[in-house]
C-alpha cells in the first residue's frame, strides 16, 4: 500500500504529508479491522528479539526515533507498525511554533531529508496529558530539548523542568544537546556544562523510588577528541548510554543541486549512515563496551540496521528511512536480525 501512496506524498510538501499521514493513522488504526491486518503485516512477535538494555526488557530492538511523534499524537496507534519502542519529542517546557516554514526538505536522490524544525510542540505539559491517556505496554522514550528562546543561563532549567514533568510517565530519557536547529547551541556541545547539566538530572533522577534511564544523543559530526570527551562524560555522570547519532550539518558529496536554495538545516538519511556507524563503533571499542549504544542514522535496509548492531549498538532506531522504504522496513529488519542469529 505504502508503494502506491508514497509517489502522490512525495508531490506533495513533506510537512503537509507528514501532517496528512498523521491524521491517517490516527483514523485508520483506530479501527479494529484496520489495527488487526497491520498488526499481522508489519509486527513480528518473537522471543529471540527480546532485549534486555539499561534496565529494561524490549520486546525488540527496532525503535522509532525522535522526530516523527513529538507531541505523542500517535503513541497509542504506532505500537501496531512493529516497533520495539517509541522515543517522543523533543519536547520544551513551554510550547513554540519552531522555525519559519518551509523547514523540511527532501533530497531524493540522496535518499535524504534535510530539516530545521526547531523543536515546534506543544510543550511537556501537553505531552503529559497525552501520556496520562497512554494505553499501551510499548517501552516509550521522551527526549527533551530547550527553548529556543533561552539564554544559556536557562538552558539547565529547561532540561530539568521537562525531565520532571515526565519522569513518571516514560521509560527512559533522551538528553538532546546535539540539534543543529535551534539557534544558539554551542554552550550544549561543552563537556563542562554537560557535566553540570547531567548532574542536575541525575541529582533529581537518583531521589526518585523509580530511576529512569537517562541517555545523551549526540551528533555524528564530533570529532575523535570530542567522542573521547563523551566516553569520559557517561563515565563521570553515570548516565546510561548514547544515541549515536543525530542530523549532521555535513553537505559532502550529496547529489541535490539546490543546497543553496535549502539553506540551513540537519541532514539524515543515507548520506550519514557510514559516518553514524564509524561513532558508535568508536564509542563500543573506545569504552570497551561499558555502556548501551542505541545505532540511528541511515538505515534504509535490514543490512544497514545489522551494520551498526555489529558496530556496537545494542538497539537501533529508524526515521528518515523509514519515511523512503515504508512501515514493512521495521519487520524486515527485525526479520534479518533472527537470521542471523543477532
Amino acid at each position: 500500500m505504502y508503494k502506491l501512496l508514497k509517489p502522490i506524498l512525495f508531490k506533495c510538501d513533506p510537512e503537509k504529508a507528514h501532517h496528512f499521514i498523521f491524521k491517517m493513522m490516527k483514523i485508520s488504526l483506530n479501527t479494529p479491522v484496520v489495527k488487526s491486518i497491520f498488526r499481522s503485516v508489519y509486527t513480528l512477535e518473537d522471543k529471540r528479539l527480546e532485549r534486555e538494555v539499561f534496565g529494561l526488557k524490549f520486546k525488540n530492538p527496532v525503535g522509532l526515533a525522535a522526530g516523527f511523534d513529538k507531541d505523542a499524537k500517535l503513541l497509542n496507534e504506532l505500537e501496531n507498525l512493529g516497533f520495539g519502542f517509541i522515543e517522543l519529542g523533543t519536547v520544551t517546557p513551554r510550547p513554540q511554533e519552531g522555525n519559519p516554514k518551509k523547514r523540511l526538505f527532501r533530497l531524493i536522490g540522496d535518499e535524504a531529508i534535510i530539516n530545521r524544525m526547531g523543536f515546534n510542540n506543544q510543550g511537556v505539559k501537553a505531552m503529559v496529558e497525552k501520556l496520562k491517556k497512554r494505553n499501551t505496554n510499548i517501552i516509550v522514550g521522551g527526549n527533551i530539548g530547550k527553548m529556543t528562546s533561552s539564554t544559556p543561563d536557562q538552558y539547565t532549567g529547561d532540561y530539568v523542568e521537562c525531565f520532571t514533568e515526565l519522569h513518571p510517565y516514560v521509560d527512559y530519557f533522551t538528553v538532546n544537546v546535539s540539534c543543529p536547529n535551534v539557534g544558539s547551541h554551542a554552550k550544549l556541545q561543552d563537556k563542562d556544562f554537560l557535566v553540570d547539566l547531567l548532574n542536575a538530572l541525575q541529582d533529581y533522577n537518583q531521589k526518585q523510588s523509580k530511576p529512569k534511564p537517562i541517555l545523551l544523543k549526540i551528533a555524528p559530526d564530533l570529532n575523535t577528541i570530542q567522542l573521547d570527551e563523551m566516553v569520559e562524560l557517561v563515565a563521570e555522570t553515570k548516565i546510561d548510554g548514547i544515541i549515536a547519532a543525530n542530523t549532521s550539518v555535513n553537505r559532502e558529496g550529496l547529489k541535490a543541486d539546490n543546497l543553496d536554495e535549502i539553506g540551513m538545516g540537519g541532514l539524515s538519511g543515507k548520506p550519514i549512515a557510514k559516518r553514524s556507524t564509524e561513532v558508535i563503533r568508536y564509542l563500543a571499542e573506545k569504552s570497551n563496551g561499558s555502556f548501551p549504544i542505541i545505532g540511528v542514522g541511515g538505515i534504509h535496509s535490514a543490512e544497514d540496521a545489522l551494520e551498526k548492531l555489529e558496530a556496537g549498538a545494542s538497539l537501533v532506531q529508524v526515521y528518515t528511512g523509514y519515511i523512503y522504504k515504508g512501515p514493512s522496513l521495521v519487520k524486515e529488519i527485525n526479520k534479518a536480525i533472527l537470521k542471523a542469529g543477532k
